[in-house]
């Protein structure tokens, strides 16, 4: 039985279309890959991103590098925002939160890649 829940993940990147677009990509490929998650698992794709990214959207990024996905989730309703700003926190990070249905809900895998694993080192702890 599938059940509606979300997972979420995070990376950095440098402020160009290269990194942010290839960042963007790899989050969601090991999102996908270490969920098994297929598509029409997929409700919604949420991003946010850090006021230091401002020169690709990652919902963009997400669409030009379909090609590097295991399946196009170009037609799944994508959405980005911009983090809070929060005063001494992280720079340069894209977060992701993907809904959907999913068989094991209580089994998903937070990914926290790169320089975004400082911000939740509960869970990068717990995959060691």
């Amino acid at each position: 039985m599938r059940k509606l829940c979300a997972v979420r993940g995070a990376i950095t990147a440098e402020n160009t279309k290269e990194s942010i677009q290839v960042q963007t990509v790899r989050l969601l490929k090991e999102l996908i890959e270490q969920n098994g998650l297929r598509k029409k698992d997929f409700v919604s794709i949420q991003f946010s991103i850090t006021k230091d990214l401002d020169v690709l959207n990652p919902a963009t990024a997400l669409r030009l590098g379909k090609d590097d996905l295991p399946y196009d989730l170009s037609s799944i309703p994508l959405f980005c925002t911009q983090e809070a700003y929060i005063k001494g926190g992280l720079e340069c990070v894209i977060r992701v939160l993907v809904t959907g249905y999913f068989k094991k809900p209580h089994h998903l895998k937070f990914i926290f890649l790169d320089g975004a694993k400082v911000l939740r080192p509960d869970i990068v702890e717990q995959e060691k």
